[in-house]
């Protein structure tokens, strides 16, 4: 690693699936914006707050257990720290230009630390222990949260983080997928996502049509999954869910009859 410290020049450093145990030599690095270490075996990231223009740093499937170092990337606009062994989400405060957040494949239990990131548009929290949505609270440009493989059993909070969003004319979720969790109803204030287009909630604990009948006033939703949920049981499962929401052009895996016939 000391040998690539005298570039100072350098714009792009991959260092992809190297064995990399320890980082020394990129901190000298000012003008390098794209910075990948994925797939190595780094236990603790070094103080990287001289790359003020670093965009882009991807670490994900390393063996990091605290995110630290990060707190001077204020031109950071995507973090992909996946496939960790993380427990927390802290050190972000910084990072006030991010708009993609990937944190999949980590112990994580709670989502917390957010508060600054207020210009976020894409967070993924998937595969690890959350058991609530929250944490929102100031994210308003969120387009996209992936939340699957996780215990969350209320989808709440959701719904308060666009009303206060569209309060200021920037309501833009348009993607929420919470599958593969313990999530037993749909709530009726999630009629307030006027810009969702994906909803996936497969693999959970919805049994009653009426909990579908909440997204009717969904005009912008194309796909919804609800597959292994009691509900999808039902003999007429597709054609009542398409009798329902007759905009969508998807459930589950397949497009709907209007999505077929639009297509011949």
């Amino acid at each position: 690693m000391e040998s690539v410290a005298s570039l100072e020049k350098l714009e792009h450093l991959e260092l992809y699936d190297n064995q990399i145990q320890a980082i020394t030599g990129v901190q000298t690095l000012v003008n390098l914006q794209v910075l990948d270490l994925s797939f190595n075996e780094i236990r603790v990231l070094p103080d990287l707050s001289h790359l003020t223009k670093l965009k882009e740093l991807y670490v994900a499937n390393n063996k990091l257990k605290k995110i630290s170092g990060l707190e001077n990337l204020s031109a950071l606009t995507k973090l992909d720290l996946g496939a960790n062994r993380l427990r927390t989400i802290e050190g972000l405060d910084g990072l006030v230009q991010l708009e993609q957040l990937w944190l999949g494949k980590n112990k994580i239990t709670a989502i917390q630390g957010l508060d600054s990131l207020t210009k976020l548009k894409i967070i993924s929290v998937q595969s690890n222990r959350v058991v609530a949505i929250a944490g929102f609270a100031n994210t308003l440009s969120l387009e996209e949260l992936y939340l699957s493989h996780n215990g969350i059993e209320k989808l709440e909070n959701v719904a308060h983080l666009v009303r206060r969003a569209s309060a200021l004319s920037c309501t833009n979720l348009a993607v929420i997928d919470v599958g593969a969790n313990r999530i037993a109803s749909i709530p009726s204030d999630l009629a307030t996502l006027t810009q969702l287009e994906d909803l996936w909630l497969n693999d959970n604990q919805v049994a009653q049509f009426a909990d579908a009948e909440h997204l009717v006033p969904l005009a912008a939703l194309r796909t919804l999954y609800l597959e292994r949920n009691p509900l999808a049981a039902d003999f007429e499962y597709r054609k009542k869910l398409e009798a329902m929401l007759p905009e969508l052009d998807q459930i589950d895996a397949a497009p709907t009859t209007k999505a077929r016939q639009g297509r011949a």
